[in-house]
């Protein structure tokens, strides 16, 4: 197992995006690819952890056996607490440890590397600008957002379901933006820095016109349409659409 990254970064902007990618990979893991990242972690097998990948991939897989590892290594036997506790619960414990290792990878990079002190500065704003894994998978991201979003300002230009647009055609809520420019016929450039607001219920990552995007018609939150694997023509059949989470719970005793 190789946890290193395809390539050693030295710079700030390499190492941030060997971050996103890692965070990318650990995110699908405890969100869109929840049920296998759970039956993965049988608490019967050894100590286990999770690995995120620069190729936004994730795998759970035993500890380095060299001493000491390539990289710092994540939370060991997250595996162990799975049965005893609330599955929401030890899904956000993973996050917490998961968003310490990430942190850890990207300082161990600046540090090998000699980042100095404004390097390492400039990399902590980059990391901070976005949601941790934990308020994406607490879903207190989304939270912050809705938030934002209920000022005077903008209180009306929440994305809408599909029961609620004028065409009542599926692509016709693809994008927060198509939505609110069919409703409201606003096409400036306000409602472009307004809808940088709304963030991918699987990856977190802001809104951008030029992605294809697709709302939940349980729970309302919008993904990008390949971090759901759907794609425009196939969202053009789907009468209904439930994201991974509504659909896993409908599917749960």
């Amino acid at each position: 197992m190789d946890i290193g990254a395809q390539y050693n970064p030295r710079t700030v902007e390499e190492v941030f995006r060997d971050f996103k990618g890692r965070r990318a990979g650990l995110i699908k893991a405890l969100t869109t690819d929840v049920e296998d990242f759970y039956q993965q972690c049988d608490p019967e097998k050894e100590n286990l952890c999770l690995y995120g990948f620069p190729s936004e991939q994730w795998e759970v897989n035993l500890p380095a056996e060299e001493v000491p590892p390539e990289l710092p290594e994540p939370a060991l036997g997250i595996n162990f607490a799975r049965d005893g506790m609330q599955e929401k619960d030890w899904l956000a414990l993973v996050a917490v440890h998961s968003d310490a290792w990430l942190l850890s990878v990207a300082f161990y990079f600046g540090a090998r590397f000699g980042f100095d002190k404004a390097e390492r500065k400039r990399l902590f704003h980059m990391v901070n600008e976005l949601p941790t894994i934990f308020e994406v998978v607490t879903g207190s991201a989304k939270k912050q957002v809705k938030e934002r979003s209920s000022t005077p300002n903008h209180s009306n230009n929440k994305p809408k379901s599909n029961s609620n647009s004028k065409s009542g055609n599926k692509y016709s809520k693809v994008t927060p933006q198509k939505v609110e420019e069919e409703e409201e016929g606003l096409e400036d450039d306000q409602d472009e820095d307004e809808h940088g607001d709304t963030l991918c219920g699987a990856c977190a990552e802001s809104y951008a016109s030029d992605e294809f995007w697709i709302c939940c018609d349980i729970c309302e939150t919008w993904f990008h349409g390949k971090c759901v694997k759907i794609t425009p023509a196939r969202a053009e059949h789907i009468k209904q659409y439930k994201c991974p989470s509504c659909s896993n719970k409908r599917a749960r005793p």
